[in-house]
């Protein structure tokens, strides 16, 4: 292969992986970028989970064999039945240098090439009808993260020594190319995140809940909102310490976070400040009230603190029409300023109290526009 036509694979790697958008995809456009840059009919990319002991198949593309998946649940393997991942890294490429990769044959070692490290991968290039593959370790910030696998089909023309330099080449590509991914799930995470509690913050309740919405317009589907007010913390703040009003925060959100889990795919966020939420699409409006209850009973064991202030918005209750996220976020507001209202130490449901609800005929009579949003959902930004 030509120096130009190499170099044009590897620009065509490192911006499939670039173009790509979370971790499945950003996995595919390596394995991909890799197979189409070395003539491959298969490849494969991989992770060593140190902890687990084993290398686990993140992808697989190109031409699978019977049982393998594109993205594979399952396929792992003892590392011990593959000692090159650790052995290469740790005693040959502890001198300094890039690790290089190898090659194997459905024959044996590839002549030219460095030796076969087991019999497992030759077994396996028989078994699913390739004749030859290259192997190439990846590594980030220093460290082992797992290998690249390129294959080609038996009857193609075997891996060579110029090919196994090419693989070293395209896995510090892939290796750059994730962890660059990685910095951005990071860098993601921590934007829809709470710092204190590890919740979601209010920008990812905005995020979730203009979607769900959409949904409830356009499918029916039943979206829920229960929004609370932690009872207690300015007292704690001012009488035992800011440390110890985080620990209350801390603690509730746990108790939010092990509600939340009663529902189905539930969105457990803090607001800001106090307050806290929980978002769920899809559970029935009497589920929601059910968790919401179990919330206020456990908040109100806490040791510090004095429970919870909790109201509930549903799309299935009587509550009219819910055509924006606002107006739910209105409602669930609404209930839970009622609850405060009335000390109540279960939570109050929007929709609930007959035609002329209170709740419903509070939220819609808000003030709108932006000054007014800032006042009725006062410190609730991220």
């Amino acid at each position: 292969m030509g120096e130009d036509i190499r170099l044009a694979a590897v620009v065509a790697l490192a911006q499939g992986m670039a173009a790509a958008h979370g971790s499945r995809e950003v996995w595919r456009a390596a394995a991909a970028g890799a197979c189409r840059a070395l003539g491959g009919s298969f490849a494969a990319l991989s992770v060593w989970e140190r902890e687990l002991g084993r290398l686990r198949v993140l992808v697989n593309v190109g031409e699978r064999a019977a049982g393998e998946e594109e993205f594979p649940e399952g396929e792992a393997y003892p590392v011990h039945q593959f000692p090159e991942i650790t052995e290469f890294l740790h005693e040959r490429w502890a001198g300094g240098g890039e690790p290089n990769a190898w090659v194997e044959t459905a024959e044996g070692p590839a002549a030219g090439v460095q030796p076969g490290y087991v019999h497992q991968r030759v077994a396996a290039l028989r078994r699913r009808g390739r004749g030859s593959c290259v192997v190439a370790p990846i590594v980030l910030n220093g460290r082992a993260w797992g290998e690249l696998y390129v294959a080609r089909a038996t009857g193609d023309p075997v891996f060579g020594r110029e090919d196994a330099d090419f693989a070293t080449v395209l896995a510090a590509v892939v290796g750059a190319g994730i962890a660059q991914a990685e910095r951005l799930e990071e860098a993601r995470r921590l934007a829809f995140t709470d710092a204190l509690t590890g919740l979601a913050n209010r920008r990812a309740v905005d995020v979730r809940l203009d979607e769900a919405v959409e949904r409830h317009k356009r499918d029916g589907v039943v979206v829920s909102l229960v929004v609370c007010d932690l009872n207690g913390l300015k007292r704690v703040n001012d009488t035992r310490g800011h440390a110890v009003g985080d620990r209350l925060l801390e603690r509730f959100g746990s108790v939010l976070s092990l509600c939340g889990a009663m529902l189905p795919g539930a969105l457990a966020a803090r607001l800001g400040g106090d307050e806290f939420c929980l978002l769920a699409v899809g559970p029935s409006a009497d589920e929601v009230v059910r968790a919401a209850d179990e919330l206020c009973r456990r908040a109100g064991e806490l040791e510090l603190g004095e429970g919870v202030a909790c109201g509930v918005a549903s799309t299935a209750d009587p509550i009219g029409p819910v055509r924006s996220a606002r107006r739910l976020f209105r409602l669930a507001d609404a209930a839970q300023y009622r609850a405060k209202a009335e000390r109540a130490a279960r939570p109050v449901v929007a929709g609930r109290g007959g035609v002329d609800d209170p709740v419903v005929r509070l939220a819609d009579a808000a003030p709108s526009g932006p000054s007014a949003e800032r006042r009725q959902f006062r410190g609730r930004q991220p």
